[in-house]
């Protein structure tokens, strides 16, 4: 099933700019507002409500003071739960984000009634200072057992390979790069050039700067039935890749991402998409620029069974 029907998303208590991951992450602008935190909670409050009205089964925790960390709002990055009861743990590169790795999590998960089998715990690998950031370095297409993943600070080659041989999943490797200045970097997060939905991946090939890994990715998408929806690296910029589908209990799909990525959108992109889905978008300003994460960052897919 490449469609989550939960969500689990961590409300902000003390969200801010994070100059740790700032180091890579070429999309965080600082703000010096002092109610910044007011204005992501109201984002997260109302985004958590735009998903519920459709549907979605959306699980919320509150983040805690005391350790402090900034980023807890994106827990796609530090676990992963997965359709045969297994989670996932992954090792992460600011020090101040592996606090986030909190076991009262998984407890309030198994309180909602989902299995919990078993434990895969990749954080030591931080000690090698190898890091694999979840469905943030890596994009899943569940159905065809396929991981993508661009190669980053964020995502050790070996070790990615290390999981998809362990959870089953064909890795495609590959190396995007976005504008920065007068600069080309290496993207921080797959996920911010990449999303693949059940029926369609909607990516930026232009941030593939090889061409033949560019024409690898592209025949795999094709390969996996899927129809590719280009966007432009000046989207990109406007978190248009940084999207997620989801579906409600009856089944009905959405593709969700922010306002801001919403509206860089062209008319023909949108209506390409709402062949398959519906679009649920919100205002995340806020969490954009302080955090330089969107909608899909904010949301950790729960395929957990149920007991």
């Amino acid at each position: 099933m490449q469609t989550a029907k939960t969500v689990l998303m961590v409300e902000p208590i003390a969200f801010g700019y994070n100059s740790q991951t700032a180091e890579n992450n070429y999309f965080q602008k600082e703000q010096k507002e002092t109610d910044i935190q007011e204005k992501a909670l109201q984002e997260f409050n109302n985004f958590a409500a735009k998903l519920r009205e459709k549907g979605i089964n959306v699980i919320t925790v509150k983040d805690t003071l005391n350790p402090h960390s900034p980023d807890s709002i994106f827990p796609n990055n530090w676990v992963s739960f997965h359709e045969d009861g297994t989670v996932a743990l992954y090792p992460m590169f600011a020090l101040n984000r592996r606090v986030e790795r909190r076991p009262e999590i998984l407890e309030r998960l198994k309180d909602e009634g989902f299995k919990i089998n078993t434990v895969e715990d990749f954080s030591p690998f931080e000690n090698e200072e190898k890091y694999l950031e979840g469905t943030g370095s890596m994009i899943f297409d569940h159905d065809y057992k396929i991981a993508y993943g661009s190669v980053s600070l964020r995502l050790d080659e070996e070790l990615f390979r290390n999981f998809c041989s362990k959870f089953g999943f064909t890795p495609i490797v590959f190396h995007s790069y976005q504008n920065v200045g007068d600069q080309r970097l290496p993207i921080y997060h797959t996920n911010v050039m990449m999303c693949v939905a059940e029926q369609f991946v909607v990516i930026c090939l232009d941030c593939i700067d090889d061409e033949m890994e560019r024409e690898k990715v592209q025949e795999v998408i094709k390969s996996s039935n899927k129809e590719l929806i280009e966007i432009s690296e000046d989207q990109l910029q406007q978190f248009a890749g940084n999207m997620l589908q989801v579906q409600n209990e009856e089944g009905d799909k959405f593709l969700v991402m922010s306002e801001t990525a919403y509206k860089s959108l062209t008319k023909l992109q949108v209506e390409r998409i709402e062949n398959y889905c519906g679009i649920i978008y919100a205002d995340l300003n806020t969490i954009e620029t302080n955090g330089g994460g969107s909608a899909r960052c904010m949301l950790a897919e729960v395929f957990l069974p149920k007991d």
